[in-house]
């Protein structure tokens, strides 16, 4: 699930106002350790209302994590707007990444050249323009912004293309070539000037298990072939849709994603509905067993890090115009658009309190 750069935009144009004094939690259990940073993406119920977006952020910036991402769409209609990739990460991502950098966090970076909430068809912005990510130029636009996303905001990790397995399946192929071509093409180019960085793409594990569809387990042999400049892999779950309890997942769902390979795996984003979403029945509790699974699933992956993009739930009122499968989403938050903590919230903090080795 992703939304375009937008949601970074109120955040950034107030971060040296935020440059204020909060320290990350000591009283860790040093009986405990987990392997992986944790982390949100820059989030609010309500991105038109300022104060929600200050406070959003410091409820979990950097007491509640030691690590952040940025995960967004090519801002395609700024940038074909006359607005330079330079300008843009300037505008939007600059300010965010340097509070950030001031509370001592790790960064990750993914850019998504297709459509995040809808793996069908291209970005709704560059279909609005007529163009697809299957032609040269617009790969060429996606690369320079790739290039200059990373240049410019020094990320230790990138990503080049999110859910890559279910694109591959859901779009059409000239879609997925255009994916492949243009990721392929930025790592090349990133590789040659930022040596530091370590590049991935993310897969859909859900889909990667058959569950979407009662089907035998997959793999992603084929994305490690589509996208050999993979250096660690990303996982995207979303496991309320296809699970009626937590306790239902493998205990090997993540881990089995890289059997036999020696790539770190880290969750890009995920999440468990808190409320009732269409057919799915879900409530508060459901949603901080997962919380609980999934700090498992990571242990026993020795994965690197784990990303909600949504500390908060969404008003979809608040965010402008958005496709309606948003809706399957809203209610992932560990905290309610009143910024009320749900039970999901102290299992996060509990796991957080764990010492990170």
């Amino acid at each position: 699930m992703k939304r375009s750069g937008y949601i970074l935009l109120m955040a950034t144009m107030l971060l040296i106002a935020m440059q204020t004094g909060c320290t990350p939690q000591k009283n860790v259990s040093p009986a405990t350790t987990r392997t992986y940073y944790m982390g949100f993406q820059n989030s609010a119920p309500n991105y038109y209302d300022f104060n929600k977006v200050l406070a959003t952020l410091n409820m979990w910036a950097p007491t509640r994590a030691d690590a952040a991402i940025i995960s967004m769409q090519v801002p395609w209609d700024s940038l074909y707007a006359g607005v330079s990739p330079q300008q843009y990460v300037t505008n939007n991502c600059t300010g965010l990444v340097n509070f950030y950098r001031g509370k001592g966090m790790k960064l990750w970076v993914y850019i998504d050249p297709a459509n995040g909430l809808d793996r069908s068809t291209d970005a709704l912005d560059l279909k609005a323009l007529g163009m697809s990510i299957a032609q040269a130029g617009q790969q060429q636009v996606y690369k320079r912004f790739c290039f200059v996303m990373d240049s410019m905001l020094q990320p230790e990790h990138m990503g080049l293309a999110l859910e890559t397995n279910l694109i591959r399946v859901e779009s059409p192929d000239s879609i997925y070539q255009g994916v492949k071509a243009a990721a392929n093409s930025a790592s090349i180019e990133i590789a040659a000037y930022d040596t530091r960085v370590k590049l991935s793409v993310s897969i859909q594990v859900d889909w990667a298990w058959g569950t979407f569809k009662g089907g035998a387990y997959a793999g992603v042999d084929q994305d490690f072939t589509d996208f050999p400049f993979v250096q660690e892999l990303g996982l995207s779950s979303y496991p309320y849709f296809v699970y009626n309890t937590a306790a239902d997942i493998p205990s090997n769902y993540y881990s089995r994603i890289v059997q036999g390979r020696n790539v770190p795996v880290f969750l890009s984003e995920g999440g468990w509905s808190s409320q009732q979403v269409g057919t799915y029945t879900e409530n508060t509790q459901k949603q901080a067993d997962y919380i609980t699974k999934q700090l498992q699933l990571l242990d026993n992956a020795n994965a690197i890090a784990l990303f909600q993009l949504t500390f908060c739930d969404i008003d979809p009122n608040g965010i402008g115009s958005v496709p309606a499968t948003l809706n399957q989403f809203i209610y992932i938050g560990l905290v309610d658009t009143s910024l009320n903590a749900k039970p999901a919230l102290a299992v996060w903090d509990a796991g957080f309190k764990r010492v990170r080795k």
